[in-house]
C-alpha cells in the first residue's frame, strides 16, 4: 500500500529555516504528485506547496511564496520542502499527502482548495516557530 512519512520538523527562531522530507513508499515518484499541507493550533489544514510527476507541476501557496522550494529526488523517493525566513504564524504541524492514483490534478486542486480531497496521508511533524 501507499504510504507517506514526513520528517525534519522541530523548534526554530523567527527567520530560521527547516527543510522538510516526505518518504513515499508503495509507490514512485515518476508516478505520483504529492503536496504539503500544514494545520495550526485551532486552524483549518491548509495547502502549503505541492509538485507533480513533471518539474513544471510545482504550485506554492501565496503565504509562503518566495519562502518555501519544494523539490523531490526521485532516487530517493522523496520530497522535500526547504522553508526560510520562517515566521511564527508558520507554526503548524506539517503533512505530506496524495491521491490513490498520485494525480497531479487532484493533488493541486486539494492543495489549492481543499485538502479532503486527498487519502493517502503521512503521520506528520510539527513545526514551531518561536523565539
Amino acid at each position: 500500500q501507499v504510504q507517506l512519512v514526513e520528517s525534519g520538523g522541530g523548534l526554530v527562531q523567527p527567520g530560521g529555516s527547516l527543510r522538510l522530507s516526505c518518504v513515499l513508499s508503495g509507490a514512485t515518484l515518476d508516478v505520483n504528485a504529492i503536496g504539503w499541507f500544514r494545520q495550526a493550533p485551532g486552524e483549518k489544514r491548509e495547502g502549503v506547496s505541492c509538485i507533480g510527476r513533471n518539474d513544471d507541476d510545482i504550485y506554492y501557496a501565496q503565504s509562503v511564496k518566495g519562502r518555501f522550494t519544494i523539490s523531490r529526488d526521485k532516487a530517493k523517493n522523496t520530497v522535500y520542502l526547504q522553508m526560510n525566513s520562517l515566521k511564527p504564524w508558520d507554526t503548524a504541524v506539517y503533512y505530506c499527502a496524495t491521491d490513490s492514483k498520485g494525480e497531479w490534478s487532484k493533488v493541486l486542486a486539494a492543495t489549492r482548495l481543499y485538502p479532503g480531497y486527498l487519502d493517502i496521508w503521512g503521520p506528520g511533524t510539527p513545526v514551531t516557530v518561536s523565539s
